[in-house]
């Protein structure tokens, strides 16, 4: 008998719904809210508000675009934590009210795992383009900047991950001082392209291990632009692109350095790349360029899957239903995670 699992995600700014059945998936809507913009960052009062007003409506067009019905549903994952509270529980009250009325179980999802098992989705039934355990991942976002050990779907051992900044956070803030607008992280993206990646040096930070430290380039950049502007007000509009091409080139050597560390050290050359950085192209050409160079047989997801999405959530709600890993109708959401993934 087939397994129907529709996902719910609202852990920060984006209202998601997917239906995937047997492991395909079906559909993957996907809300985004704009009135962040004017902000320069994710307001948690008015993320909360806005799922609110779309959550019903996102749902009924995953439905609607998956040709499934209501009654054909096998259980209802949802997004549990980590993520803002407020929008957390928007998803898991609707989560909880679907689970009632159509007496299905819940499934909770960890949503740093969903990023990982991204990777599983399949958009054929024969799909089969999946890493092979034990492979790294790394997750990188705009909270999150980790190296995970994936044993198994539901054996994750975070490595190594940041002790200040997540990558993401650097890029947005980076972008922030230039005048980029919010996000900022596709800009650099953007105008990198355009840019001399070896312009301008910014400090790398010496972290023992595998772990990850972003305050440090920040500062470094921050104060590159202070000292310019001293010089020249208009250094910021004359050096744009370079800019951005240094910072960007700068990031992601400190990303690869510890996950290029971290496979020579455990002797895994299955590695893959998660988050919403992972879109980043920088990134995916700095792990093309080490697949060529060191064997490395890489994952990188499809764009629809590197930002918050649905599709990930269901994906796991159907390994976790095949295991029979249901949560109770009490289930609270929680706003941060323990170290290791589960």
């Amino acid at each position: 008998m087939s397994i129907t699992i529709i996902g719910i995600e609202s852990s920060c700014d984006d209202t998601s719904c997917a239906v995937i059945r047997d492991g395909v998936l079906l559909s993957n809507v996907v809300a985004s809210q704009a009135v962040h913009e004017a902000y320069g960052g994710v307001v948690p009062e008015l993320a909360s508000r806005a799922h609110q007003q779309n959550i019903v409506p996102v749902v009924a067009e995953a439905m609607r675009q998956a040709g499934v019905g209501l009654p054909e549903l096998t259980a209802i994952a949802f997004t549990r934590g980590p993520g803002l509270l407020g929008s957390l529980l928007v998803g898991t009250s609707f989560a909880k009210g679907l689970s009632l009325s159509l007496g299905i179980p819940m499934i909770e999802v960890n949503h740093l795992q969903a990023h990982v098992l991204a990777h599983f989705i399949k958009q054929t039934p024969g799909d089969g383009n999946h890493p092979a355990y034990p492979f790294l991942c790394l997750l990188v976002s705009g909270g999150n900047s980790q190296i995970i050990k994936v044993n198994a779907y539901n054996d994750m051992e975070v490595i190594g991950q940041t002790i200040d900044d997540a990558a993401g956070e650097a890029f947005d803030k980076c972008a922030k001082v230039m005048g980029l607008g919010y996000p900022g992280g596709p800009v650099v993206n953007r105008l990198a392209g355009q840019g001399n990646a070896n312009a301008f040096t910014f400090s790398k930070p010496h972290i023992p291990g595998y772990d990850y430290s972003f305050s440090g380039l920040k500062t470094s950049f921050l104060y590159t632009l202070r000292d310019a502007l001293k010089e020249n007000p208009d250094f910021i509009g004359q050096n744009r692109e370079d800019l951005c091409a240094s910072l960007q080139k700068t990031v992601v050597d400190i990303l690869m350095d510890k996950l290029r560390k971290a496979a020579g050290d455990l002797q895994i050359r299955e590695v893959a790349a998660a988050g919403g950085v992972s879109a980043n192209s920088g990134l995916r050409d700095a792990f093309r360029d080490h697949a060529e160079r060191l064997g490395w047989k890489i994952h990188l997801p499809p764009n629809a899957f590197t930002t918050d999405n649905a599709a990930m959530v269901a994906i796991t709600g159907y390994y976790k239903y095949r295991d029979g890993a249901f949560c109770p109708i009490d289930a609270v959401p929680y706003a941060r995670v323990e170290s290791n993934i589960k």
